[in-house]
């Protein structure tokens, strides 16, 4: 945080140097990088800052099964950008650009697609897991410390070994942090954060915000805006309780018809198009966020590289191109 000195004349003639914030601590202002398939060139990395962003989120993917305790990486067929080389090389192009990385692993459960659903029915697979996953973590956690990565995830939305194994959790924050000299988060499910009882142990809170706001097709400005109102008091007062700051480790919309709702539930198709809805609900959530001390940023969801490999449909998730690109950009400039 940036500081400034004010002194004050005490009694007796002495004289004290306090300490006062000279305003708020920088916010990230972050994207989240869908990781090519295929090499790229370090001028790919420059496009991201046509948005703004400081930071950038890079997403080296590892595989489960659905039910087995396994978790493997580094495949031979994997997509580059998602393999430790292709990570490490993206990391060094950001670096190139000036951008601050936070490198977040995530799993992909084969059979249930979405690792929030992954469990295993014994104790005896539980420890195998545990041991696959800290191998694959502290790969990423030493290549992370060794090229100055800023933030490390220790993992994403794992909602049932996250709150039914803190032991190991806590377990895993400590090797981390003999291998890495950065700060620390974890990325939990919009549902899940308060379930998780090791916040204590981590830099910031790191939620994925997905948080339902307003249903309806297009709602307006001003009502995506009051979605916010209970979920600051919540969060305010959760960031209160673990004294943590609480870091968007994703957050974004669809542009597509109900998408400031029930985000799982938006229809996809062409005739459900709205690009508009996508703007107005990153306006409403900068308006309704800029001032709220809780609040350390986040990493948008979601940018790509290559239209190739991408889902370049209408709908999806990226700001690329769209009315919601100038409001990042704009906003990402004031608050970082």
């Amino acid at each position: 945080m940036r500081l400034f000195f004010v002194v004050v004349i005490l009694g007796f003639g002495a004289i004290a140097m306090v300490v006062l914030p000279s305003g708020k601590e920088a916010r990230i202002t972050g994207a989240s990088l869908v990781n090519p398939p295929r090499e790229i060139t370090a001028a790919k990395m420059a496009e991201v800052k046509r948005v703004n962003a400081g930071w950038v989120a890079l997403i080296p993917y590892a595989f489960s099964r659905d039910g087995e305790p396994q978790v493997s990486f580094d495949h031979s067929r994997q997509w580059w950008g998602e393999h430790t080389d292709g990570n490490c090389t993206l990391i060094q192009y950001a670096k190139d650009h000036g951008l601050k990385v936070m490198v977040k692993p995530h799993v992909w459960a084969r059979g249930a697609g979405w690792v929030g659903d992954f469990n295993l029915d014994s104790e005896e697979k539980w420890k195998v897991w545990e041991t696959d996953y800290t191998k694959y973590i502290l790969n990423h956690a030493i290549k992370a410390d060794s090229m100055g990565v800023e933030l490390f995830c220790i993992g994403t939305e794992y909602r049932i070994p996250a709150r039914e194994r803190p032991a190991f959790w806590r377990s895993l924050i400590k090797q981390v942090r003999e291998v890495y000299k950065g700060k620390i988060t974890y990325a939990s499910n919009w549902d899940n954060f308060e379930n998780i009882i090791w916040w204590d142990d981590v830099d910031y809170i790191g939620i994925d915000a997905y948080f339902p706001l307003a249903e309806g097709s297009h709602p307006g400005l001003s009502e995506i805006m009051k979605g916010w109102d209970p979920i600051k008091q919540q969060l305010s007062l959760f960031s209160e309780k673990w004294g943590k700051p609480i870091l968007f480790t994703e957050y974004g919309f669809q542009s597509a018809n109900g998408a400031a709702g029930s985000h799982w539930e938006v229809d996809k198709s062409e005739s459900s198009v709205n690009p508009q809805l996508q703007a107005d609900a990153y306006e409403a959530t900068f308006q309704a966020l800029e001032n709220e001390a809780w609040w350390a940023g986040g990493f948008f969801w979601k940018w790509h590289f290559t239209s190739r490999y991408g889902r370049w449909r209408g709908t999806e998730w990226t700001p690329q191109n769209k009315p919601a690109e100038g409001v990042i950009a704009r906003w990402y400039a004031k608050i970082r």
